[in-house]
């Protein structure tokens, strides 16, 4: 398992959008892909699960990814965060 804690850095936090985004991401890997929030964990595979958490603008997430390609996952989650959530 690796872990990192990574903050929401875009203006409107985790809405709509950016959920739909991070769980496109997460799917695309084998492993699971937890997010945590104030003790709160969410399946980042899951859509509810994310836009539960409330994420606002300067939450910090702790992201657990576990399996055969969870470097790789992290590496995608963390790109996305640090595009804050925007891709061409």
């Amino acid at each position: 398992m690796v872990t990192k804690e990574l903050t929401v850095i875009n203006d409107s936090g985790i809405h709509a959008r950016p959920a739909a985004l991070i769980v496109e991401t997460a799917t695309k890997f084998q492993c699971n892909v937890i997010f945590i929030k104030d003790g709160m964990r969410a399946n980042a595979k899951s859509i509810m699960n994310i836009m539960l958490l409330a994420a606002e603008p300067g939450a910090v997430i702790r992201v657990e990814t576990e399996g055969p390609d969870e470097n790789e996952a992290l590496e995608a989650i963390e790109s996305l965060f640090n595009s804050k959530f925007k891709y061409d």
